[in-house]
């Protein structure tokens, strides 16, 4: 379902999913989240939820906080787990996107579709940028369901491939029952559909989402999707441009605080 930017109603561009349905109804969500290193980042932004009626449009914008920029403590959330099946790009590198989507969510899918696919091509083939998926089913069982068969085709290595099938147009509509789930996951090319099955229904499969979704409530996230970039809040699936700059932002932070490391360990090293 499209959205438009703040500035215009007619193109659609950005917009976000949220469990109150209610349009053009600002959430103001804060999160406090403690990181490894004991610091605090206060999380602030603003998702604009919206109607079901593809006819009406409203924007998502999001709210810088007052005083210290949250970013240094939220940048802590990305795992950098190379053995992540849910993550795509190196796990060195300098930017982090974490994406809570649900896969019933109409926005998840533009972002996924129109957005995403720029975002690999430019920044995570030059190892600019990784993504780390986090599983934030908001619209019942279904998007459970769809959830935990995501993380069950991750386990043979098709977690990308069952993203695209369950993000391709239309896909949303046919719901996700069993049956379909495992039309997704033939579609996906996952090898061992009876493993896909057990592992969708295992333990270890509700635990991964469990954890997820622990995540993004500890956040104050309420509606897909929401991103972090660097540490960045993002809400709604915002046009291309407003990923871009964020990412170059944090790029160049990286840098730089790469380069005073290196500066500060050879002024340490003088005698």
């Amino acid at each position: 379902m499209p959205a438009s930017s703040s500035s215009s109603s007619s193109s659609p561009r950005n917009g976000s999913s949220s469990r109150s349905g209610s349009s053009r109804k600002a959430l103001l969500v804060c999160g406090a989240v403690a990181v490894a290193a004991g610091l605090m980042g206060l999380v602030s932004w603003q998702a604009t939820t919206l109607d079901k009626d593809p006819a009406r449009t409203s924007s998502a914008s999001q709210q810088p906080t007052a005083g210290a920029d949250p970013a240094a403590g939220l940048a802590g959330l990305a795992r950098r787990d190379a053995g992540d099946k849910l993550a795509l790009g190196r796990a060195d590198a300098p930017v982090v996107l974490i994406e809570y989507s649900d896969f019933k969510c109409g926005y998840c899918g533009k972002f996924a579709r129109d957005t995403e696919p720029e975002l690999i091509r430019k920044y995570v083939e030059n190892g600019t940028l990784r993504i780390e998926w986090r599983n934030f089913p908001i619209f019942g069982a279904e998007s459970e369901a769809a959830a935990k068969a995501a993380w069950a085709a991750g386990q043979q290595d098709r977690f990308r491939q069952f993203h695209e099938a369950a993000y391709a147009p239309g896909a949303k509509e046919k719901g996700f029952g069993e049956e379909r789930l495992l039309e997704l996951a033939r579609e996906a090319g996952v090898p061992d559909l009876e493993r896909f099955r057990q592992d969708m229904a295992g333990e270890a499969a509700a635990a991964a989402l469990a954890k997820d979704r622990e995540e993004g409530y500890g956040l104050g996230v309420s509606s897909t999707p929401s991103f972090l970039v660097g540490g960045r809040p993002i809400a709604g699936a915002q046009p291309y441009g407003a990923f871009a700059a964020a990412i170059d932002q944090a790029a160049a932070k990286a840098r730089s605080a790469a380069g005073a490391g290196t500066t500060g360990a050879g002024a340490g090293s003088g005698r």
